[in-house]
């Protein structure tokens, strides 16, 4: 995969966020000329910021809600490779600012697609939704790429109308019978609970039990039983890439929906995940706290995704498991309060998870 990418030429929407940081670092380690396009970090501190991102590629700051901005940074980037992943990407905040979400999510989609087809350059489109896509019937098996579209949640459903949106533009514009004529292959990708060093997002399960970590203080969980598909954010960028890759190569064969997801065993629940982290940080019994008499907005109880698409016709699956995802993500933090260079730790790992085996 490294040569593919040596000199590839790649636009990144929403690279200054946690997964687009990954993401950058991660083709940039195998020589690819990257850059991007995004709001400026919405978190303090930011992974962005603090591992020096912005000085290894090309910086543009803009929304995707401005086509013309948009339209203009992809035709300066003229690049083979777009992965799409600005977004509005929480669940709790959808609630309090519905508009601004499903402009994002879905408006901000349709502009990336609009100047894709613009663009002469570009060949391979990754966008980026998410697990939450599916209707969420509390089913205990997972859920495949030709399950029914849904989402309660407005972030749930403009992640669902994105869908729909990459599909008719795909259909439209993009067809695979006329392959030869476009030159460009577009397909979806639905990652799981992505966890991992340098996340401090707001209302996420994994940087509220650190932050009360570091603090000393309780954690509130407000749905301990809630089982979710969770893993380590490097493995989604490994399944974004591969992919990309298959879209250039193979073109619309790898077209369509994908699922990024861990094995059934990473499945498990709120609880669990939160006392693993209390024990690999190494503090005191007694912090975890339950929240359960206040109902607050409805959020899906069980969640699994099934990725057997990925792992047959990629050759993808996670090479690290729950245990060590939390292990990492722990080490990641630990390592940075004690004043690590950020980039370097980064890279550090990225290095140990390429070294390992798909589990």
């Amino acid at each position: 995969m490294e040569v593919f990418w040596r000199g590839r030429k790649v636009l990144i929407t929403g690279h200054t966020g946690f997964v687009g940081s990954w993401l950058a670092l991660t083709l940039i380690r195998q020589g690819a000329v990257v850059y991007g396009y995004a709001l400026r970090p919405d978190t303090e501190p930011s992974l962005y910021s603090l591992g020096g991102i912005d000085q290894l590629l090309t910086d543009n700051y803009g929304d995707v809600r401005n086509l013309d901005d948009l339209k203009k940074t992809m035709f300066q980037a003229d690049p083979e490779v777009v992965f799409h992943l600005a977004a509005q990407p929480l669940v709790r905040r959808s609630y309090a600012d519905p508009v601004s979400t499903f402009a994002t999510n879905v408006m901000g989609t349709v502009n990336l697609l609009e100047s894709v087809r613009r663009c002469p350059s570009v060949r391979a489109v990754v966008v980026a939704t998410t697990d939450k896509v599916y209707e969420n019937r509390e089913w205990i098996w997972g859920y495949r790429e030709n399950e029914r579209l849904g989402g309660k949640d407005p972030y749930s459903a403009s992640k669902a109308c994105a869908e729909l949106a990459t599909h008719a533009y795909s259909e439209s514009f993009f067809p695979a019978g006329r392959y030869k004529e476009h030159g460009v292959a577009v397909a979806t990708a639905r990652a799981g609970n992505i966890i991992g060093g340098g996340d401090w997002s707001e209302d996420r399960l994994v940087p509220d039990c650190l932050q009360a970590l570091q603090q000393g203080s309780e954690m509130t969980l407000r749905h301990p039983h809630a089982t979710r598909p969770w893993q380590h954010v490097l493995a989604p960028v490994e399944g974004y890439m591969r992919l990309a890759e298959c879209l250039y190569k193979e073109g619309p064969a790898y077209g369509g929906a994908w699922n990024f997801g861990p094995d059934d065993r990473d499945v498990q629940t709120v609880g669990h995940v939160a006392e693993r982290l209390r024990q690999l940080w190494g503090a005191g019994e007694g912090l975890l706290t339950f929240d359960m008499g206040k109902p607050g907005w409805p959020e899906a109880q069980a969640l699994k995704l099934d990725s057997s698409k990925a792992a047959i016709r990629l050759g993808w699956r996670p090479r690290w498991d729950l245990h060590t995802a939390l292990l990492k993500t722990v080490e990641w933090h630990k390592a940075y309060l004690q004043g690590a260079n950020v980039a370097e730790l980064c890279l550090r790992q990225i290095a140990e998870y390429e070294e390992g085996e798909a589990r």
